[in-house]
């Protein structure tokens, strides 16, 4: 594909930390397109746990990749690149700017890098691991990981059942560690795109984790239970799903699992809301870690007057 230099901006961050409030305010100043970069905004009918824009919200600026995809369908990397590579000419034959904004540090670095040639799904191998992981948990495969993959095992929580087994499937296939593929660009660049990065990362972790804490309170009072009861009702819906797999959407499935009449008690949601919390963070966490390690122009998103400190960078991104 040909046309670039493609004009373009992310606006990075963790969990909370304010980029789509940053990106609203953007997108009243400037001609731009927002392309969400969240794994979890692709799914219909996942809303309040996904702190999803409200359709007010969507109505400032035009929205890309939101609501696309059913809760049971897998999204990947790939793809994230193939909507992308797509959406950004069309966005500039517009005469607009694209305006990528999310927290799934994994679709900006393919679209930045490239994808790693790495070995195709394995059902097969996939389903020993999960049989494995049932008998044994998965912090042994965890620690089975860490023998084989040091660097992958060391940057994951032995919880995170989706990515150890991902690493283990690699390495079973190709007998190579899954961080050995790092840097083996293939498909995903668009030629001709320059992809800066402002990312909002807080200075004191504690302002972050109130965040977090308070828009975790809000979905449960906005039914956010009610949401993944009717998700659980469809029928075509498990626990293993990359869709029910998204921070709280994991722990509520789970707590209403072990309730006997589908109803949480105030025990079962202080549980809840304690899990919840504590597993947004895990994942604010992560976030942060794969900011570290990328070239980006990072602004204090603790800081008063958040967008009123972001317009010069932005100016100079978006700006005549």
């Amino acid at each position: 594909m040909s046309g670039g230099p493609w004009r373009t901006l992310v606006i990075a961050g963790p969990t909370a930390s304010g980029k789509s409030a940053l990106a609203l305010a953007a997108a009243a100043r400037w001609p731009v397109e927002i392309i969400s970069v969240d794994s979890a905004l692709v799914y219909r009918g996942m809303d309040i746990g996904t702190a999803k824009p409200t359709p007010a919200e969507q109505a400032i600026a035009p929205h890309h990749l939101i609501d696309v995809v059913e809760p049971t369908q897998a999204c990947s990397a790939a793809w994230f690149c193939q909507q992308a590579r797509a959406l950004i000419p069309q966005i500039h034959a517009r005469g607009r700017h694209a305006l990528l904004v999310g927290g799934t540090m994994l679709y900006v670095k393919a679209l930045r890098d490239g994808l790693d040639a790495l070995p195709a799904a394995d059902p097969a191998v996939r389903a020993a691991l999960d049989a494995r992981a049932a008998v044994e948990g998965w912090p042994a495969l965890h620690a089975e990981l860490a023998r084989v993959d040091p660097v992958t095992a060391a940057r994951l929580p032995p919880h995170d059942a989706q990515r150890i087994q991902r690493a283990l499937e690699v390495w079973q296939l190709s007998g190579e560690p899954i961080s050995a593929f790092h840097g083996r660009a293939g498909e995903g660049t668009l030629p001709g795109l320059d992809l800066p990065m402002v990312s909002l990362e807080p200075q004191e972790r504690a302002w972050l984790h109130q965040r977090v804490a308070e828009r975790f309170d809000q979905m449960l009072a906005a039914g956010f239970v009610d949401e993944v009861r009717a998700l659980r009702a469809r029928g075509d819906l498990d626990p293993g799903l990359p869709s029910m797999r998204c921070v709280g959407y994991r722990q509520a499935w789970e707590l209403l699992d072990a309730a006997r009449d589908g109803t949480l008690d105030a025990g079962a949601l202080a549980l809840l809301r304690e899990r919840g919390i504590a597993a947004t963070r895990q994942l604010a966490k992560r976030q942060l870690t794969w900011l570290r390690g990328m070239d980006r122009e990072v602004l204090r998103c603790d800081a008063p007057d958040l967008a009123g400190r972001a317009g010069p960078l932005l100016e100079r991104h978006l700006g005549p």
